[in-house]
This record gives C-alpha cells, sequence and structure tokens, in this order.
C-alpha cells in the first residue's frame, strides 16, 4: 500500500489522501505492480478488480474510524464525470511558470495542461512549438493504430502447406514467442503451439517430411530504423520472435538478430523435427502458391494489450509495428514512410492539432518526428472521451510513477507524485519529455504535456519534469 499518512502539513496530508483515493484504477503495491501485466482488453487486471472493490478506505493517523476519500477515482473521471472545480489559469501559471525556468530544464521549454472533461487547455508555455518528442509519440502511434485497426484486433501468424513445402506467413506480431510460458510474463502467440498444430495438420494428411519455407513480405522498404542498428530496436520484419531478442528479456535493450525472419524460420523447423516431422534442408525466404492450403495459425494478445504493453515499457519493437498495422488497416505500403501517412492521417481525422507535426515513426527513436506539447496533452484528452472508449489503453498503458514500467525508478518514496502521476517518458540524448494524466489536489482530471530539449543533465531534467508533474496533481490552483 502507499506509505502511511505521518505528518507535514494539513496541505500535504490532503494531498496524500487523494494519492490514495485517486488510484482506485492503478497499481499501488509494489507486489501487485510487479505483476503489472498481463493486460486484458484495455485494462490490467489488477486494475480491473481494484477498480470493481471501490475506492480505498484508509484509517486517519489518530487510528480512528475509516476515512472516505473526497476525490473520485481515476477510472470514474476517465468516464467523464467532472464535478471537482476547475483550475483557474492563473493559478496554474503562479505554480508551474517558475519551475519551468529551472535551469535543469535547458533553454528550450515547452508545456501544456489540459482539462480532460472539457477539453479546454488550462495552460500553456509555447505549446505550440513542435518539439522533438522522443518516446512520447508512442502515444499517437497507440492512438492511430485504435483508431484504424481497433482495440480488438489481433495479429495473426499463419502456416499454409504448398505441395511439399510448409510456408511460415508473418503477419506482424513482434510478440510471438519461441520460449515455454512464463506464470507472470505477458501474454503472447507462441510458435511452438504453432508447430504442433502444423504437425498435427501434416500428419492428417499423411505427410512426414517437407520443406519449410517463410514469407515476411507484408511488410515492405527497408528493415533497419533510420538509426540503424541499435540494441533498442530490432530490423523492422513481419516475421519475428521474441522481438529479435538474443537474450530472454521482454523489453528494455538488447543485443537482437539482424535477421529476425529466417531465426523464426529455423526455430519453426527445429520445433517441427522435435514432434517427429522431418525437414529437407534449411528454411529459405519464399512465397506460398495460389493453391496453397491453410494449415494452422497463432493470434497475438488483442491490440488493447499490445499497447499498453508498448506503453507501460516503452517498447520500440510493438511501437513500429502498430505503426505498421495503421498502415496496414488505411491501404499504405507498410514501410517507415506508408505507416508515417498512415499515423498523420488517422491523427487529423482525431481532430488533434497538427501544426508543425511531423511524424517519421512509430517509436521517437527518430529525431525527425516533431509534435508540441498542445498536441501531447490534447491528445491523451481525447483519449478519455467517452465517444472514443476503443483508445482507453492509451491511458490504461501509461507507467504509474514510482511504480511501474519507465516510471519505477522515478519518483522516490517519499515523492508526492508517486502513486499519483501517470505518464509516457520520453528519453533522448538532450531531449526529455513526459506527458501524462494526474487528478489534482481537488479530484479534477487533467493532462499535460512537458518537453524540454538540449538540457544540461538528463537525469537533472528528469527530476524537474517529475516536479512539475508533481506540482500539477498536488495544486488545486484556484
Amino acid at each position: 500500500m502507499p506509505p502511511p499518512l505521518r505528518g507535514g502539513s494539513p496541505r500535504a496530508r490532503t494531498i496524500r489522501f487523494v494519492a490514495v483515493s485517486a488510484l482506485a484504477g492503478c497499481v499501488v503495491a509494489a507486489g501487485a505492480v510487479g505483476a503489472a501485466g498481463p493486460w486484458e482488453g484495455g485494462q490490467r487486471r489488477a486494475e480491473r478488480a481494484r477498480a470493481a472493490a471501490g475506492p480505498e478506505v484508509d484509517r486517519d493517523e489518530r487510528g480512528g474510524g475509516p476515512v472516505r476519500p473526497a476525490a473520485p477515482p481515476v477510472l470514474a473521471g476517465l468516464g467523464g464525470r467532472a464535478t471537482a472545480p476547475l483550475p483557474a489559469r492563473e493559478g496554474l501559471a503562479g505554480a508551474l511558470e517558475g519551475l519551468l525556468k529551472n535551469g535543469a530544464l535547458g533553454a528550450q521549454t515547452s508545456a501544456a495542461v489540459v482539462d480532460v472533461a472539457t477539453g479546454q487547455q488550462l495552460y500553456g508555455a509555447d505549446q505550440d512549438a513542435p518539439y522533438t518528442p522522443a518516446s512520447t509519440i508512442k502515444t499517437a502511434t497507440a492512438a492511430a493504430a485504435l483508431a484504424a485497426a481497433g482495440p480488438d484486433h489481433r495479429i495473426e501468424t499463419t502456416v499454409v502447406a504448398d505441395g511439399d513445402t510448409v510456408v511460415l506467413v508473418g503477419g506482424g506480431d513482434p510478440t510471438l514467442t519461441a520460449r515455454p510460458a512464463k506464470e507472470g510474463a505477458p501474454a503472447a502467440a507462441s510458435l511452438k503451439e504453432l508447430a504442433d498444430a502444423t504437425a498435427r495438420g501434416l500428419k492428417a494428411r499423411g505427410k512426414g517430411r517437407v520443406k519449410v519455407a517463410y514469407d515476411a513480405s507484408r511488410y515492405s522498404g527497408p528493415a533497419l530504423h533510420p538509426i540503424g542498428p541499435n540494441e533498442n530496436i530490432a530490423p523492422v520484419s513481419a516475421l519475428m520472435v521474441d522481438e529479435g531478442r538474443l537474450d530472454d528479456s521482454d523489453h528494455g535493450p538488447a543485443d537482437r538478430t539482424t535477421d529476425p525472419a529466417g531465426d523464426a524460420a529455423r526455430k519453426f523447423a527445429g520445433m517441427l523435427h522435435d514432434v517427429g516431422v522431418d525437414v529437407d534442408g534449411d528454411p529459405a525466404a519464399g512465397r506460398a502458391g495460389g493453391s496453397a492450403e491453410r494449415l494452422a495459425s497463432v493470434s497475438s494478445p488483442p491490440l488493447s494489450a499490445l499497447v499498453e504493453r508498448t506503453l507501460t515499457n516503452s517498447d520500440n519493437d510493438i511501437a513500429e509495428a502498430l505503426a505498421r498495422q495503421t498502415a496496414l488497416a488505411s491501404g499504405q505500403p507498410a514501410d517507415f514512410e506508408g505507416a508515417a501517412r498512415a499515423v498523420t492521417a488517422r491523427l487529423e481525422k482525431l481532430g488533434l492539432p497538427l501544426s508543425g507535426a511531423r511524424i517519421a515513426d512509430g517509436s521517437g527513436l527518430d529525431r525527425a518526428d516533431h509534435v508540441s506539447a498542445a498536441f501531447l496533452a490534447g491528445l491523451l484528452a481525447r483519449a478519455a472521451d467517452p465517444a472514443r472508449p476503443e483508445l482507453r489503453p492509451v491511458l490504461t498503458g501509461l507507467p504509474v510513477a514510482g511504480f511501474s514500467g519507465t516510471l519505477s525508478g522515478r519518483y522516490g518514496a517519499d515523492a508526492a507524485g508517486r502513486g499519483l502521476v501517470r505518464a509516457k517518458t520520453g528519453t533522448l540524448t538532450g531531449v526529455n519529455t513526459l506527458s501524462g494524466t494526474v487528478v489534482d489536489a481537488d479530484g479534477r482530471l487533467l493532462s499535460f504535456a512537458f518537453m524540454t530539449m538540449e538540457a544540461p543533465s538528463g537525469p537533472g531534467a528528469q527530476e524537474a519534469l517529475d516536479r512539475l508533474a508533481t506540482t500539477v496533481a498536488g495544486c488545486g490552483c484556484r
């Protein structure tokens, strides 16, 4: 549970009460957060159970009766109810402007705060200027994919029989796994299950010896991200297993294969051999003919779960897959350029401010990405719109300060924003961003975006950004 209420000013204790009450939809214990996944249908399992249980009931610090928090839970706020007072522009300006002048942020800073219920911008500082967003662009990629394909869309990996050859056909699921299922690990389609089903289909047809080919043609264009070979992203392929990782990790930097499709096919062929199917030669790239028969398939988790995993862990491989799924759903080529056009078009349809914006990739690794703070904050407000329920995973996937994903190592045990701030981080050398949501001290749900470039120190900039988000959370500002 959050730290017990201790001493301090009445204002500080009020903020702590709000922090306890406002996250009925968040993971609020270190043990629970360690199992923040798997994700189910747009809402973490732990959050679903907690939301169903109702608002948190705490005991006051004198050991008296239960204290019912005044603020509504976050998930109620996301449903569009807005009964808490609206912060005043002047109050927010007074609270934030001094912090934005912090030298740790560097000379170029941008900020926007938006009331989620109304979409009204409550505060802005250079909010319309395009900045490099780094990984906060993943919120845009996620929203575009959900709008294009829907939260229930699943990515299929299939096997077809073409004479004496079976063809492993990639659909673009980077989470397809060749590993044994692990308790507590995110759900994923299994290459082993696909091989087993293929073997059964072959034996039913009286075939015990085949050749294996693989087809990754659903994606086109260059496979390498513009940043080149990198431990943060594998070559982008419609066929890969475990994101092309060469270790047993499932997020974060790792050595990557240079041949994701070939490696996946070789593992598949080995699994066929293990269940009694003889494989002639090594797998080779190829395509099935028009008379090929479908043998077996496996499907990824729903797009809602992929979005949440992308945002929580800032997963570059899944982000690029989401961009290409957007391209495929929009009739665009599934390459970097086609995906960028498709994502941009979907964001335009959502009515977001795109003046000066440029979408160059899905992950934010490309410094050519440019969006404004007003865009990022407005996007999160749009994701909470009751009329756009398909976008809700953009919010439920945001890391929780001090507990999950890329915010698990930020906001220390005594930080006022711990457990209250939910935000997507963005970090490149010289670029630091933070965009998310908070319930303020009066119970109003706000979205925010803070962006900076050319800060003298990355850690210093992150601390300053965290302080800005915490200030919005603790501010009634009337």
